[in-house]
């Protein structure tokens, strides 16, 4: 069954790799007794393509169809975004016009993409690790999906002018355009005055598909409010801000080419969940989503396209002030054409010292890396300036394809043109499940400050170069460092440097539970909650959980929407070879 009709609030399937589990999540609003709700069958075969105004500007490059085994094409409207580059001789920025389209299915759908070029030579689907089939015939691409995905569709190795296509789940229900609660954007354009939407306590802000909002987004000072649907943020003075609040929810949403900043800044605030944003920036400062001083943050499902750092983690900038702490990236592409895929660390406080920890990415790819600046390179970029302490990161099954210019680590305690003074280390880093496959990657470094302010601790385990697993067992000259195989860069100032096979133990005794004994969550708000345990832990699990609440055993995070007001008494565990450690939670759901 095809319908173009408009869509609500969501249910949606996480986005996953290959060889990762798959996982469910159900978005229940604040307006549940007022939203109308889709009730027919998950299984079925069902598309939504929506409309777009005509103020968007359209991209011509492709021609694209979508449609339900044996039904009728839908033609897809191709959106123009922008991308930049930098000129490595100039410094100036290169604008290039990229594609992308949008459809909302279940079941399955067929994809048909045409090339204006004509007959195309080669076309590839990334990210790689999806192993998605297709076929080419003249200037025509086929395939066909059954679960969401975001993809970019590669013709003769173009990552420039590609086209980018964000199928996603069908949203489950939608509220009322006349509900109190929500502030509605219906199909259209619209322009706001001041160009800025404020968002208060206990409201939701939807954006219908085929909704086009010319505004800013902001959450500051609230709690328990909402930013979701398939609707379009476009040409605005960047495009959310989630500022000293909690119980903030952004889904959905299609970032489109911001005039100038980020896509997502979320300063100060405390359980914050970002899911299946999709971003293109080629503006200056073009960074995706930045979490400054903030606790509890989850980001998952997203795709950046960013000019500048697709996710950024850092402690006090401008006014934010605090640590940084349990942040949580999973399930997630980024795509820096400028700068870095992850950057963290390099803004704080140092009258104040502060502290950036807990960090965990799991289930990433990585497609591009493009930074002429040799000090600002790296896929994933640990920097720690302005007295700042990074521990406690975790980085696991992450793919990296080949990229154009950078490395692939970059772990320097640093005193750059941003800081007042030097970090004051890296400590305690575990990288697992780490491929790189590619021919560009420059030389990674790994850089203490002095002995005080040192890089401690780090784990490389599986990491897989080219194919082949960086490990202290594998055969090299008796004099190489190991460092010399990967190859990569440590100074005198890096301590307790491992690289380990898969099935070499990392962790030295049982594991030790560090994470808190007691949490507060709000009945039908998002939540957030890490638990974390010395000793590399490979797995992690929570028994009596609230109704609505779920654990990822890969990161141990619980996360969700509970439901029941009421104390509940959780116990967590961490695993490694060694033994199981267990823990109470008092998790608390109070009322709205």
């Amino acid at each position: 069954m095809n319908d173009t009709q408009g869509s609500g609030l969501s249910r949606r399937t996480v986005i996953q790799a290959a060889g990762a589990a798959a996982a469910a999540y159900s978005l229940i609003g604040t307006t549940a007794g007022t939203a109308r709700a889709d009730d027919r069958p998950e299984a079925a075969d069902r598309l939504v393509v929506h409309s777009v105004p005509g103020a968007l500007p359209i991209n011509t490059s492709y021609v694209v169809k979508a449609r339900t085994p044996g039904g009728q094409w839908k033609p897809v409207p191709v959106l123009r975004a922008t991308t930049k580059t930098i000129n490595e001789k100039t410094g100036g920025g290169i604008v290039r016009p990229t594609s992308v389209a949008n459809v909302d299915f279940t079941g399955t759908v067929e994809i048909e993409v045409k090339s204006a070029k004509g007959a195309i030579g080669s076309a590839r689907i990334r990210p790689l690790s999806y192993d998605i089939p297709h076929e080419v015939s003249g200037d025509t691409i086929t395939f066909s999906l059954s679960e969401p995905r975001n993809l970019s569709i590669e013709i003769d190795g173009d990552i420039y002018g590609n086209l980018q296509l964000h199928a996603n789940p069908i949203e489950k229900t939608r509220p009322e355009a006349d509900d109190p609660d929500v502030l509605y954007y219906g199909p259209g354009l619209h322009t706001p005055t001041g160009g800025v939407v404020k968002v208060p306590s206990g409201k939701t802000v939807y954006l219908a598909g085929g909704a086009v909002l010319k505004a800013r987004v902001e959450f500051v000072k609230v709690e328990n409010a909402r930013l979701l649907g398939r609707g379009i943020i476009w040409d605005s003075d960047a495009a959310t801000l989630v500022q000293y609040s909690k119980n903030i929810e952004i889904d959905g949403i299609l970032v489109l080419n911001p005039k100038s900043g980020y896509s997502c800044t979320i300063g100060q605030s405390k359980q914050v969940t970002v899911r299946n944003l999709h971003s293109y920036s080629s503006g200056q400062w073009g960074d995706g989503i930045d979490v400054f001083s903030s606790e509890d943050v989850l980001i998952e499902g997203v795709w950046m396209r960013n000019s500048d750092d697709c996710i950024a983690i850092y402690a006090h900038r401008w006014d934010y002030y605090g640590d940084c702490r349990n942040v949580t990236v999973r399930d997630s592409t980024l795509w820096a054409d400028i700068a870095h895929p992850v950057n963290m660390g390099t803004h704080g406080n140092p009258e104040k010292p502060e502290t950036i920890e807990n960090i965990v990415f799991s289930n990433i790819d990585i497609l591009q890396h493009r930074e002429p600046q040799v000090l600002y390179q790296g896929c994933f970029a640990l920097n720690p300036g302005d007295s700042n302490l990074i521990r406690g990161v975790r980085i696991q099954d992450v793919r990296v394809e080949d990229f154009t210019w950078g490395q692939l680590f970059n772990m320097r305690v640093m005193a750059n043109r941003y800081n007042a003074s030097p970090g004051r280390g890296i400590h305690d880093v575990y990288v697992r499940d780490l491929t790189y496959n590619g021919k560009n990657e420059h030389m990674p470094i790994m850089v203490g400050y002095d002995a005080d302010r040192a890089v401690k601790n780090v784990t490389f385990q599986n990491l897989a170069i080219n194919g082949t697993v960086i490990h202290q067992k594998m055969r090299k000259p008796g004099w190489y460092l190991m460092t010399d195989m990967v190859p990569m860069f440590a100074n005198e100032h890096v301590k307790d440097l491992r690289f380990l096979d898969a099935a070499t133990e990392a962790g030295t005794a049982t594991p030790e539970i560090t994470s808190a004994t007691a949490a507060t969550a709000t009945a039908r708000q998002v939540f957030n909650h890490l638990v974390t345990a010395t000793q590399l832990p490979r797995s992690y699990d929570a028994e009596g959980l609230p109704p609505g609440l779920t654990v990822d055993k890969a990161t141990g995070l619980i996360s969700g929407t509970p439901q029941v007001p009421g104390s509940y008494e959780v116990t967590v565990s961490a695993t490694n070879g060694l033994g199981t450690a267990t823990k109470s939670l008092t998790l608390t759901v109070q009322h709205p």
